[in-house]
C-alpha cells in the first residue's frame, strides 16, 4: 500500500541521490574536459606527424641519384648504344611520378603543394624531350639536335627536378621540427593543466569533505525528522485512543457496580485487568514491543470488556508461542479488537466472538482479528480502503485503523501494514502484515 509518507520518502531519496549525482558531476566534469582535450589534441598532433614523416620517407625513396642515372641513359640512347624500348628511361619518369603523386597525398603546406606541382611539369618536359629524341633519332642529322636537347633542356630540367625534390623534404624536415617543438609545448602545458587540475580536485575534496555531508545528509535528517514527527503523532494519537474517559469511567462503574454486589474476585480481577492495560498502554516508553507484550495488552482489555459485556461478548487468544518475541509496534492489536466490539458485535443481535490468531508465513508474521458481527457493505469496504491508502483518511471512524497501518509502514516499511476483508451481516477480517525481527536484532 502506498501513503503520503512514502511518497515523501521516495521524494527525499530521489532529491539525495540528485544532490550526490551532481557531487560527482562537479568533481568528474573538469577532468573529462581535460582528457577528451588532451586525447584530441595528442591524437591531432600524432597524426600530423604521422604524415609529415611519411612524407619525407616518401621522398627519400625519390633517388639520390636520379639526375646522373637519368642523364647518362639519356646520352646512351643518343649515340645508340640502347633503344628507347630497352631504356631505363620509362622506368625512372614512372618511379618519380608516383612518388610526386604520394607526396600530394600527404602535404598540407601550400609551399610544398607548389614544389610537386613543378616536379609534375619537369618530369612532363622530360617526357616531352625524350619523344624528342625519339623522333629525331629517325633521321641521321639529328644527332647534334638530340645533343643540343640533352644539354640544354634534358640536363637542365633533371637538376629543377632533382632541387625542387631536395626542397620539399627540407621544408618537410622543418615541419618535423616545428611539429615537435609544438609536442613539447603541448606536453608542457598539459603538465600545468594536470597540476592546476589535481590542485582544483584536491581544493575541492576539501570544501567537499567539509560541506559535502552536510548537503547530502540534510535531506536525509529532515526525512527522519519528518517520519519520527509523523510516529510520535500516530502513537499520541492511538495512545489517546486508548486511555478514553469513557472506556475508564465505564470500567470504574462496573468495578463500583461488582463492589455494591459484593463480587469480591470480580473488583480483584478487573482492577488488575485494568493495571495491565494501562501499564502495557505506556510500556516505559518503549515504541516497539514483542506480540507477547502486545497480546497480554489486548487480553487485559478483553478482560476487561467481556465483565462488561459477559451476555454478548466472548473471545478467543490463538496466536502460536513460536512468534510471540517477533516485534510489533506497541498497541496495534487492542484497537483492531476494540473496533470489532463497538462497531461489530455490539451492534449484532445475541452477540458475538472475537477471535485472534497468528502465525508465520514465510516471509512475514500476521496477526489476524477476525469477528463475526454485522460486517461491512462492499460500498463501506471500498471507501475504507481508499482511506487507509490516502495520506490523510477523511473518514474519521476509521482513524485508529489508519494511524495502526501508518505507524507499521513508519517503522518497517511499504511492504507491512493492515488489510481488511468483509462480508455484510458475516462479519469482518483483519490482518496485521509484519516482518520477521526479533527482539534480540532490534536491541542490537
Amino acid at each position: 500500500m502506498e501513503n503520503g509518507l512514502s511518497r515523501r520518502s521516495v521524494s527525499g531519496k530521489s532529491k539525495l541521490a540528485n544532490q550526490i549525482r551532481i557531487s560527482y558531476v562537479i568533481l568528474l566534469l573538469p577532468s573529462i574536459i581535460f582528457m577528451a582535450y588532451a586525447f584530441y589534441n595528442m591524437w591531432t598532433i600524432n597524426e600530423r606527424y604521422k604524415d609529415m614523416l611519411s612524407s619525407v620517407v616518401a621522398a627519400s625513396e625519390f633517388s639520390l641519384d636520379f639526375k646522373e642515372d637519368f642523364d647518362y641513359e639519356t646520352y646512351l640512347l643518343i649515340v645508340g648504344n640502347v633503344a628507347l624500348a630497352d631504356s631505363k628511361i620509362p622506368e625512372y619518369l614512372s618511379d618519380a611520378r608516383e612518388v610526386v603523386e604520394r607526396l600530394e597525398d600527404y602535404t598540407d603546406t601550400k609551399d610544398n603543394r607548389k614544389r610537386l606541382e613543378s616536379a609534375q611539369k619537369y618530369l612532363n618536359n622530360l617526357e616531352t624531350y625524350i619523344d624528342r629524341i625519339e623522333d629525331n633519332m629517325n633521321y641521321e642529322d639529328r644527332y647534334e639536335a638530340n645533343i643540343t636537347i640533352w644539354e640544354n633542356d634534358v640536363q637542365i630540367v633533371t637538376s629543377l627536378l632533382q632541387e625542387t625534390i631536395n626542397e620539399y623534404v627540407y621544408y618537410e624536415n622543418r615541419q618535423l621540427q616545428t611539429a615537435q617543438q609544438e609536442t613539447s609545448q603541448f606536453y608542457f602545458d598539459i603538465v600545468k593543466i594536470s597540476t592546476g587540475l589535481f590542485a582544483f580536485i584536491v581544493i575541492f575534496i576539501m570544501v567537499m569533505s567539509f560541506w559535502g555531508p552536510l548537503w547530502i545528509t540534510r535531506p536525509i535528517e529532515e526525512q527522519v525528522k519528518n517520519e519520527q514527527k509523523q510516529l510520535r503523532k500516530a502513537e499520541f494519537e492511538l495512545l489517546q485512543a486508548q486511555i478514553n474517559p469513557h472506556f475508564l469511567y465505564n470500567t470504574l462503574d462496573a468495578i463500583v457496580w461488582s463492589a455494591e454486589a459484593g463480587n469480591q474476585k470480580q473488583v480483584v480481577s478487573m482492577v488488575g485487568s485494568l493495571s495491565d492495560f494501562f501499564r502495557s498502554s505506556l510500556n516505559k516508553g518503549k515504541e516497539i514491543v514483542t506480540i507477547r507484550e502486545d497480546l497480554q495488552h489486548v487480553r487485559s482489555y478483553l478482560e476487561i470488556q467481556q465483565i462488561r459485556y459477559q451476555d454478548i461478548l466472548s473471545y478467543e487468544i490463538d496466536v502460536p508461542e513460536t512468534i510471540y518475541d517477533y516485534v510489533i509496534p506497541k498497541i496495534t492489536i487492542q484497537p483492531v479488537v476494540e473496533n470489532a466490539l463497538y462497531h461489530g458485535i455490539k451492534n449484532r443481535r445475541g452477540g458475538g466472538k472475537i477471535i485472534v490468531t497468528g502465525g508465520d508465513l514465510g516471509e512475514f508474521i500476521q496477526i489476524t482479528v477476525k469477528d463475526d458481527g454485522m460486517g461491512i457493505s462492499d460500498e463501506r469496504l471500498v471507501s475504507i480502503r481508499e482511506n487507509l491508502k490516502s495520506d490523510k483518511p477523511e473518514d474519521n471512524t476509521i482513524y485508529g485503523l489508519y494511524n495502526i497501518n501508518e505507524r507499521i509502514k513508519l517503522s518497517f516499511g511499504d511492504e507491512y501494514g493492515v488489510g481488511i476483508d468483509s462480508t455484510e451481516g458475516v462479519g469482518t477480517i483483519v490482518n496485521i502484515r509484519l516482518p520477521k525481527i526479533l527482539t534480540e536484532i532490534i536491541k542490537k
